[in-house]
């Protein structure tokens, strides 16, 4: 005997189906799963610029050059662990790879803060660069996987977005967190919204592979990458350091010197090497990533010079400090938000040149204008929204330049060389603010010489960008675009 049911229930169980196909589950909270860490790694790597006069008393008997290495030892093991990174999340599970970097970002935190000497914190700054490294590509993966292919621009956007948030909140929410409860707080802090990210991940994300773009692990060449990168920033921090003799520095820049020939060396002939030399070979991506090294130096002497400023020269208390720098890098989101718009019509040139000499503007403005006496809204406050303008401008610009002339399958590790080479930037732009301001006692006039070195790396910037045109491109993106949305394409 039939059931008169199994009709009804058959076409509610296919109407169930039908609209869970044209309604898939909503993407959004794996995107926030995703930005929830990369908030965390963004934010950490700003934060830090605040607690260097406070870890500076927690070590009493470590130098200047010494702590350096808390940022340095950071962003080196990031920028030589970066590249290979996308490609193990490839390999074994994006899931995988972004659930235990951020296992190992968070375990390296709790390490850092339970720090009893400078080396053993440089080691877990390491291991948290490691963790860093291995969920940022795999956030990003997770992200592009779980949205359909209309909204993965805006999705980019918003997730580019999460960063340069959490890099202008980092300095102010860091140095009020260090003034009320101690630089291990900068790592404790790390704790909550990582456990988040980890129980959630755990449920929400589903897992993807990709085995077709399995590459080898160039360890070899990881190795070189680290000891050259590391021995230039040592070479220079320590220049002025009575434990160093002339004769000792100037070994240690010729192996860091030697580490990189080796390294573009063994780059020619390796089969899988860490860095693909052949996409230096276009154009753009050559001059774009130029121009992304000179300008990481500049971006890291502004920020940490800021600090030395704010409490040597205008006594400001870290929170104040904190504060004060807020207004520069809150301009960057709706800056690149606009200059995204502009580049996919016009190109990225424009862009990049004019934000370089706006940057070098501001770097103007800060070794003319501002005096002993503080004078924040008239002295200070201009120069920042300069430089928030340029950087908002040029940094996301930069990334874009840097792929857009490339193949599609080249996107993933064109742009992981190009952040990699922005975060080499930085730790020479560590290197030398630490070189020029690491003393105590600074004066007015210590603070030229990072002036003029911040203007002349944007000068730099602005003339290696003039060969930058990805104008065709954006105009080739842009009819695509149009003719998908004319009448008779939708016909």
């Amino acid at each position: 005997m039939t059931n008169p049911d199994r009709p009804a229930t058959a076409l509610s169980a296919s109407v169930a189906l039908a609209l869970q196909n044209a309604h898939p589950a909503s993407p959004w909270p794996v995107f926030w799963v995703a930005s929830v860490a990369v908030f965390l790694v963004s934010m950490d790597g700003t934060m830090l610029f605040a607690a260097f006069s406070a870890l500076r008393a927690g070590f009493p008997h470590a130098t200047a050059a010494d702590l350096s290495w808390v940022l340095n030892a950071y962003t080196v093991a990031y920028a030589a662990t970066l590249i290979p990174s996308g490609g193990l999340a490839d390999k074994h599970g994006r899931k995988k790879i972004f659930l235990g970097g951020v296992g190992l970002f968070l375990a390296a935190s709790v390490a850092c803060g339970l720090a009893v000497s400078v080396g053993w914190l440089v080691a877990a700054r390491v291991l948290q660069a490691i963790g860093a490294a291995l969920l940022t590509p795999a956030s990003l993966s997770l992200v592009l996987a779980a949205f359909p292919t209309s909204k993965r621009a805006v999705a980019i956007s918003l997730w580019g977005a999460v960063g340069a948030l959490a890099a202008a909140v980092g300095p102010s929410l860091g140095a009020f967190v260090i003034a009320s409860v101690g630089w291990q707080w900068a790592f404790y802090l790390n704790l909550p919204l990582g456990i988040v990210a980890m129980w959630r991940g755990a449920t929400l994300l589903t897992e993807t592979k990709q085995q077709a773009s399995t590459r080898p692990l160039d360890l070899f060449g990881m190795s070189l990458l680290i000891v050259g990168t590391g021995a230039l920033a040592l070479s220079i921090v320590q220049s002025e350091s009575p434990a160093w003799s002339r004769h000792e520095l100037l070994g240690v820049a010729g192996v860091g010197l030697m580490s990189i020939v080796g390294f573009v060396a063994w780059a020619r002939v390796a089969t899988s090497p860490l860095v693909d030399l052949a996409l230096f070979r276009n154009r753009a991506y050559r001059y774009a990533n130029l121009a992304t090294l000179s300008f990481g130096i500049a971006f890291s002497m502004m920020f940490f010079a800021f600090f030395f400023y704010m409490s040597s020269i205008w006594h400001y208390s870290l929170p104040l400090a904190g504060l004060a720098i807020t207004p520069g890098p809150l301009l960057v989101i709706p800056v690149a938000a606009m200059s995204g718009r502009i580049a996919s019509r016009h190109g990225h040139r424009p862009l990049l040149v004019a934000g370089s000499l706006l940057y070098a503007t501001s770097a103007l403005w800060f070794l003319l204008v501002p005096g002993i006496e503080p004078a924040y809204l008239s002295q200070w406050l201009p120069g920042m929204l300069l430089s928030g303008v340029g950087v908002g401008m040029v940094l996301p610009s930069l990334a874009g330049a840097a792929v857009s002339r490339l193949p599609a399958d080249h996107y993933a590790v064109g742009g992981a060389i190009n952040q990699a080479i922005r975060q080499i930037g930085s730790v020479m732009g560590v290197a030398l603010t630490v070189l020029l301001l690491g003393s105590t006692g600074l004066q007015r006039a210590d603070f030229n010489a990072v002036y003029l070195c911040h203007m002349s790396l944007a000068l730099v910037t602005a003339a290696l960008c003039l060969p930058v045109n990805t104008l065709s491109a954006a105009i080739a993106k842009t009819k695509t675009r149009d003719a998908g949305s004319s009448p008779e394409a939708t016909a």
